[in-house]
């Protein structure tokens, strides 16, 4: 071979070279990020799992002392009473009585949907709510708000869970985290996530609920089962 024919066995010598030097790179990158932990938290890591439900319900605590006993604690510590403060949070002491668990009073239920009026559904004070409670247009944007009033105690770990049904098969679960609440006066307002009705001709039709309001010692405070339905556009009235 000339001069030419060894440039080019060089060139193409260094070229593999090249090839397998990057091969060889982005093996050491794959290998390295399949040994590194992901700061990203998922979904599923946000909320405690049944398993860990479970454990936590066979933790044993300490007894309880009543928001109450807190209060009267220590009222002569100035730094202590600050504390006291900012983890309480606007607690009324009105609200509050001796050695008695929390009292969660759900008031009412709103249903807010862009364009529209403000739909106010009061919770009945004993029972469900008759018939069709209220009606739904398909494809519609809404939110959940709440009205909760907490009396006596904190209530901790209030969750809302909600199961639907359609034509007996069960077609939504759901379950969210509200919060942990102190007794005050006025009542808290609690606004859920945008969600969007479905839509088309299957999604139509009459649907059953069952909502639920229990805390971290899972003690129900309200358990309402009701009607809607999902129509073609929003009731006239």
């Amino acid at each position: 071979m000339g001069p030419d024919g060894d440039k080019q066995d060089m060139d193409n010598s260094d070229n593999e070279t090249n090839r397998i030097s990057s091969a060889t790179m982005q093996e050491d990158i794959e290998s390295e990020s399949e040994g590194m932990i992901s700061r990203q938290p998922s979904e599923a890591s946000c909320y405690a799992t049944d398993q860990e439900e479970e454990d936590l319900a066979h933790i044993q605590l300490g007894p309880k002392i009543s928001i109450k006993e807190h209060l009267e604690k220590d009222k002569d510590d100035e730094s202590l009473r600050r504390w006291k403060e900012q983890l309480l949070g606007s607690v009324d002491e009105k609200a509050v009585q001796e050695n008695q668990e929390p009292d969660v009073k759900i008031l009412n239920l709103t249903i807010l949907s862009p364009g529209r009026p403000d739909l106010v559904l009061p919770i009945p004070e004993v029972g469900n709510p008759k018939g069709l409670w209220f009606t739904l247009k398909e494809g519609s944007r809404y939110r959940l708000r709440f009205s909760v009033k907490v009396s006596n105690d904190i209530v901790c770990g209030l969750k809302y869970t909600n199961t639907v049904w359609k034509t007996g098969i069960k077609v939504d679960s759901s379950k969210q985290m509200l919060g942990t609440f102190s007794p005050q006066v006025e009542p808290y307002i609690h606004e859920m996530t945008e969600e969007t009705t479905p839509s088309g001709i299957f999604a139509r039709g009459a649907y059953s609920a069952r909502s639920k309001f229990v805390d971290d010692d899972n003690k129900c405070y309200l358990e309402i089962n009701y009607t809607f339905d999902i129509q073609k556009d929003w009731p006239s009235k």
